[in-house]
């Protein structure tokens, strides 16, 4: 579980103007505090739209090491079912561990900032671009996660009415039923939960058909409500929900063209990502004049974002696919 960290300003940071810079830059002169605020900024604004990262296994972005990055994965170990022998030691067991290698990539965008709007404008043009560029690089990053975990192999439709997507109906909804025979189904694999519970990324047009469901528990109502996940709204049986805009829709692939939803139902080390800290995401500022002779008029500066990311299924039978229908259609997402 994440909390989201406090940004506390120092006003004298911004005492050199943004726009100050000398022939001789390299194409960046902002002081090492202002590099700090805006980097620690941007990775605020993203961190909240990383709702499909909080539950995987996180890797740091390993330096010089290539463009793989390994996933490890423990099989468990079987029961020891052999009694002792007063006085002689058993033979210990070993770790099976197996690794699973993906190549990560590298995603971002950059605003182009000109030298009059610098000068003309009301607002912190730099602010205003990296909050927009945040926001952009969370819902990016968090997409390739949720690509990554939807293309799953188990799959439950609906309450088990049915066998295809194609034959889910308007009827089809997800109910609590839905939730009880998925974490039945990991309960049967033995997943590993979170704090005694699964969790479940839903879609708010499918949330709204289940809250109003008597066995419905918001999370207000937690005796605990201080431990909770980022966007968790409540939670049914042994699944804790948490809702999120970006949950998968598969749009008009049920019967009679109705948009079919996602909600990934999941244990512990279902899945792995790339941290977006220790390199993995950056904020990257050009003053004007930077470019040197390809802006002698110091016209131009630009402020944007580059990622290092992937994301990896490792254990296929900790997690599942739970595809219903909703009150709603809204299309691909």
């Amino acid at each position: 579980m994440k909390k989201r960290k406090l940004l506390l300003m120092n006003l004298q940071v911004f005492a050199t103007p943004l726009n100050a810079t000398t022939s001789a830059a390299e194409g960046n002169n902002l002081s090492a505090e202002m590099k700090t605020y805006y980097s620690d900024y941007l990775i605020d604004l993203a961190g909240p739209r990383l709702v499909h990262d909080q539950f995987g296994q996180k890797h740091p972005i390993p330096k010089n090491g290539g463009k793989t990055i390994e996933f490890r994965k423990y099989t468990p170990l079987t029961k020891a079912l052999t009694p002792l022998t007063e006085g002689v030691t058993p033979d210990g067991n070993k770790l099976d561990v197996s690794t699973i290698t993906a190549t990560v990539n590298q995603y971002g965008d950059w605003i182009m900032l000109t030298d009059v709007l610098l000068l003309t404008a009301i607002d912190n043009n730099m602010v205003q671009a990296t909050e927009l560029l945040g926001d952009q690089a969370g819902r990016t990053m968090d997409t390739i996660t949720r690509e990554v975990i939807n293309a799953g192999t188990n799959v439950q439709y609906a309450s088990g009415e049915v066998s295809s997507r194609a034959e889910l109906t308007k009827e089809h909804k997800f109910t609590p039923d839905c939730a009880y025979r998925a974490a039945r189904f990991l309960k049967t694999q033995n997943a590993i939960p979170f704090d005694g519970y699964f969790v479940a990324i839903i879609h708010p047009d499918v949330s709204y058909d289940l809250m109003r469901n008597q066995e419905w528990i918001d999370v207000h109502k937690y005796a605990t409500p201080e431990n909770i996940y980022n966007g968790e709204i409540g939670k049914i049986g042994q699944v804790r929900f948490v809702e999120s805009t970006e949950a998968k829709v598969f749009a008009k692939t049920g019967a009679q063209s109705i948009d079919v939803y996602s909600t990934i139902i999941l244990g512990k080390n279902a899945y792995g990502v790339t941290e977006i800290t220790g390199g993995g995401l950056q904020h990257i500022v050009k003053q004007l004049g930077s470019a040197g002779t390809a802006d002698p008029l110091n016209q131009r500066a630009s402020v944007g974002w580059k990622a290092i990311k992937v994301a990896e299924r490792l254990v296929e039978q900790y997690m599942v696919r739970v595809e219903t229908a909703s009150t709603f259609d809204i299309g691909a997402n």
